[in-house]
């Protein structure tokens, strides 16, 4: 009898827009985690009997849910049950809660002196986002419960912070003795116990609870599973049995929490890139059309290149400031260089957002008119989204900057050297999740020191060849190494399946 897998996540692997005659057409969904669970999936669990439940996210997706209730499927042929929830609580669950709240959370953003407040409103945020996951929650336990197969062959792979309460909920539904396993991956990093007590006494017990309810809890680094942790004994008073490091690059477990008599593996899982898939997609003649349009922009010049959404937490602004820096500083560097930079609308119905997008655009076109001549555009900012450019860029980048001030992984860190056709130097924060795998090849750099990156970004442009193309060889095979598949398979092994 096949293994039976659930996923459910915020973001699912189709989306629909209408046509002009009101018809419903379904894409493939974009985001790193949901090209890493499909790429995963296809790899470990191809006789796997899947369903993955998602939200409607816009009024084409509900029309879809309501239209096919649990009949669609995405490209590759998984059902998809897409969760019709009122736009209102969806909106506060996943804007004021999810993206305002537990994102800035663990991204350390909050500007303090102003921000959190936590009031009357957030008090319906919450409810909010407690009836979003229990809707999530509901549609895993119907799945489970009406499935062929012996819930000892059922496996449930809930996804990210916005479900954070899924785990316990569908516990409470399916009751203890039921053998299905149930994982929870975390995709953002852990704010360590003294940020995380910003939160109300109860939200913060009830989020660590919601993981808790899981049998295996994921993180990309060891150091946010390490907070994840500390979290539990502090807040919690749980009892938590933290584990060696046993392995090179930090993966496996790192603990186990006990709590409420269950319980809970937690564990580090690196996630890579599918290497073929995405060189095959790089192949593409529509990615080698933005290759050529960019190498006659650079003009024979050298290239700095990032590619990020205009997320407060990439460090965008910083990074700008760096560049300028560099050509302030070494005026060797004027009409030799030219800094693609790609950063795509992101979270526009949030304030802070749209500010920060206003910023990077302003500060490009400062740089732009300190620096540039007649024949030398030393900065091209795009903002619009646009992958086979993205992936064009990635293939002609001489140095990738890659400067959050806290991510949980960073996906392009990785891709940029398995698309390098030439080698990259890879200039990267060491608050970035990718750190604790790349370290050895990349430029490691304090996302706050714009001198430092600075000094970086001369460093990795003046690298001899060989050197390059060593390190960029070291960033592959660890980009490899984490492949979708052995991410996906290790979950499920943690599971028993």
């Amino acid at each position: 009898m096949k293994q039976r897998v659930l996923v459910a996540s915020n973001r699912g692997p189709v989306s629909y827009q209408f046509g002009t005659d009101g018809s419903l057409t379904g894409k493939r969904g974009g985001g790193g985690m949901i090209a890493g669970v499909t790429s995963g999936l296809a790899a470990v669990a191809p006789d796997a009997d899947v369903t993955w439940i998602c939200a409607a996210l816009s009024d084409a997706d509900r029309a879809a849910a309501r239209q096919h209730g649990t009949g669609s499927r995405d490209e590759d042929g998984v059902p998809v049950r897409m969760l019709d929830i009122p736009p209102d609580t969806f909106d506060r669950a996943y804007n004021n809660v999810a993206n305002s709240t537990l994102w800035f959370l663990h991204h350390l953003l909050f500007d303090t002196p102003v921000q959190p407040q936590f009031g009357h409103q957030f008090g319906r945020d919450w409810a909010a986002y407690l009836a979003y996951n229990e809707a999530f929650a509901e549609a895993l336990a119907q799945e489970a419960l009406t499935a062929a197969a012996p819930p000892a062959d059922i496996r449930v792979l809930i996804q990210d912070y916005h479900l954070s309460l899924a785990p316990r909920l569908l516990r409470d539904k399916l009751g203890g003795g039921t053998g299905t396993g149930i994982a929870h991956f975390h995709h953002t990093p852990w704010a360590p116990p003294d940020y995380y007590r910003l939160l109300p006494a109860g939200v913060g017990q009830t989020l660590l609870d919601g993981i808790l309810g899981a049998d295996h809890a994921g993180f990309h680094a060891r150091r946010w599973a390490a907070a994840f942790l500390d979290c539990c004994e502090a807040i919690l008073g749980a009892e938590v049995d933290r584990a060696a490091d046993r392995t090179a690059d930090g993966s496996g477990p790192v603990g186990r929490v006990r709590y409420r008599g269950h319980l809970t593996e937690v564990a580090v899982h690196p996630l890579g890139v599918d290497v073929p898939a995405l060189r095959a997609r790089a192949r593409a003649q529509d990615v080698r059309d933005h290759v050529g349009t960019l190498g006659l922009a650079a003009g024979g010049r050298k290239l700095i290149v990032r590619i990020d959404r205009t997320e407060l937490s990439k460090n965008i602004v910083r990074g700008l400031a760096a560049y300028r820096e560099l050509l302030a500083t070494r005026p060797q560097w004027h009409n030799r260089v030219v800094h693609l930079a790609f950063a795509y609308p992101s979270r526009s119905a949030l304030p802070e957002y749209r500010a920060y997008t206003d910023l990077v655009q302003r500060l490009a076109r400062e740089i732009c008119a300190e620096f540039g001549t007649a024949d030398w555009n030393p900065l091209i900012l795009e903002v619009k989204d646009d992958y086979p450019r993205s992936l064009a860029a990635c293939a002609v980048a001489d140095v990738l900057l890659v400067n959050p001030v806290r991510d949980g992984m960073n996906l392009v860190a990785q891709e940029g050297p398995v698309l390098s056709e030439h080698g990259c130097a890879l200039v990267l924060s060491r608050e970035a999740g990718a750190a604790a795998t790349l370290a050895a090849d990349a430029l490691l750099v304090n996302p706050y020191d714009v001198g430092e990156t600075a000094d970086a970004l001369h460093q990795a442009l003046v690298m001899p060849d060989a050197e390059r193309q060593r390190r960029n060889a070291g960033l592959v095979s660890r980009a490899a190494d984490a492949s979708p598949a052995r991410w996906l398979g290790d979950q499920l092994a943690a599971l028993g399946g």
